[in-house]
């Protein structure tokens, strides 16, 4: 009798315990992410939920609630060099609704969003911390200058592409596109840095993730005369193979690939988990399309130089400039490209794409085709201008180039053009070196 008991007893518990759990979501899973201007908290759920937020004093917490939801997960702590948060702490506001407690090393300004799911992920809720703004300080920051000459450095910005909340592209063995662009990126900032005259400047330093336009806002904070997307994407197809060079396209992409690839990278906003629907984003897109033009043309003489390198590394994935509507691309103020540097679907590239040294090697070819641009136009005021002026400039012909444009161009007559190169001719060929001769004698 007394087993009959204790059984129904238990059965009584386990009866009670589903009803209380019936129709609550699960908080399955917890992700931090720390960047330098905010931590970002994502939940991942089964089912949508209703939260609210606020923060206390003496000391500073932030307490998220989350209706009719229950916890199966241990919090993930942030690094002691999180600015933001000191612990992570869960528990229960009653028996339907949880509480995550974050203690905080200073006053916060906090927002939040739900986001429904997508290819990747299911529901989520996402917390970013940011500094409070009374409290924030502006920090002035610079690139290298050539203090001597007072000529400026030519500034590239160099955009690792994904990061954090945005894993990019996955191989065969599991290698993350955020993970490999993110190593070229800092190797080619290190060769960039490495060149008199030259600087540069990463839009992301570490594993996290930051919105496209954003990392647009970024390069124009540093004044970048170019600005340089790495990537490592995959293709349906995993025998695609081959590095490629895109800049932006107001007409369609020149392909059904590039199409495709456009596609993929500009629903990042909604992978990194972005709040879509700012009137600024959508007025600012009108007023950059409005003014875009004006860049594309030196883009394509920049992604040229970059694509003609890549090709001395091995096999191209299309042998000239290829266009897409990127949205990362559409800074109306710089030159940008989007480099592709393999497809990460492909297991022989996935696996260059891991070794330090090819990484170097890309890192060297990029840099190899931007330095070959700026030689031969120089922006105003830098010194690569100031040299240019004081020595001959190999220029490479490119479609579209005329000897009458070179000339106006360099500021030089023809016949001094013709004469220092011994053309019997004015029709040019795509690829030839023509020698421009120092202005001084000109």
């Amino acid at each position: 009798m007394n087993g009959i008991i204790l059984k129904f007893t238990f059965l009584l518990l386990f009866l009670l315990t589903g009803t209380v759990n019936a129709g609550q979501a699960v908080i399955q899973s917890m992700r931090l992410w720390s960047a330098p201007d905010h931590t970002r908290l994502v939940f991942d759920v089964d089912a949508a939920v209703e939260h609210k937020i606020f923060t206390l004093k003496s000391p500073d917490r932030l307490v998220i609630d989350i209706s009719n939801a229950r916890l199966t997960v241990k919090p993930q702590q942030a690094t002691s060099q999180d600015q933001f948060i000191r612990q992570v702490r869960f528990g229960k506001q009653d028996k339907r609704n949880s509480r995550i407690v974050l203690d905080l090393k200073k006053t916060v300004q906090p927002r939040s969003f739900v986001l429904k799911p997508n290819k990747q992920y299911g529901h989520r809720l996402v917390v970013d911390v940011y500094q409070k703004a009374s409290d924030s300080k502006q920090k002035s920051k610079s690139v290298k200058t050539v203090s001597k000459t007072y000529h400026r450095d030519v500034v590239i910005a160099i955009d690792a592409g994904h990061g954090g909340e945005d894993p990019g592209a996955s191989g065969a063995k599991g290698s993350k596109e955020k993970r490999v662009t993110l190593a070229i990126a800092k190797k080619l900032k290190a060769l960039v840095d490495a060149e008199k005259g030259m600087s540069a400047v990463l839009t992301r330093k570490g594993d996290y993730y930051i919105p496209l336009r954003q990392r647009m806002d970024i390069a124009r904070k540093y004044k970048a005369d170019l600005f340089v997307s790495i990537h490592a994407d995959a293709f349906k197809d995993p025998r695609a193979s081959g590095a490629s060079v895109y800049v932006l396209s107001r007409r369609g992409a020149s392909s059904e690939a590039a199409k495709w690839l456009a596609k993929q990278e500009n629903a990042a906003d909604l992978i990194g988990g972005v709040k879509l629907g700012d009137k600024d984003d959508v007025l600012a897109s009108v007023l950059m399309d409005l003014s875009q033009s004006a860049t594309i043309q030196a883009s394509n003489g920049a992604a040229g130089q970059v694509l003609s390198q890549l090709k001395r590394l091995g096999k191209v994935h299309g042998r000239k400039v290829q266009r897409a509507g990127f949205m990362v691309l559409k800074s109306p103020d710089m030159p940008s490209m989007l480099v592709e540097t393999a497809f990460i679907s492909n297991p022989q590239e996935e696996r260059r794409l891991n070794s330090a040294a090819h990484q170097k090697r890309l890192a060297k070819a990029i840099l190899s085709g931007v330095k070959n641009y700026f030689q031969q136009s120089p922006p105003p005021g830098s010194l690569m201008a100031s040299q240019q002026s004081q020595s001959d400039i190999v220029y490479i012909v490119k479609a579209g180039d005329t000897l009458s444009a070179i000339a106006s161009r360099y500021q030089i007559s023809l016949n001094v053009i013709r004469s220092y190169n011994k053309l019997r001719t004015d029709v040019l060929s795509i690829g030839k070196r023509l020698t421009i001769p120092a202005r001084s004698d000109s």
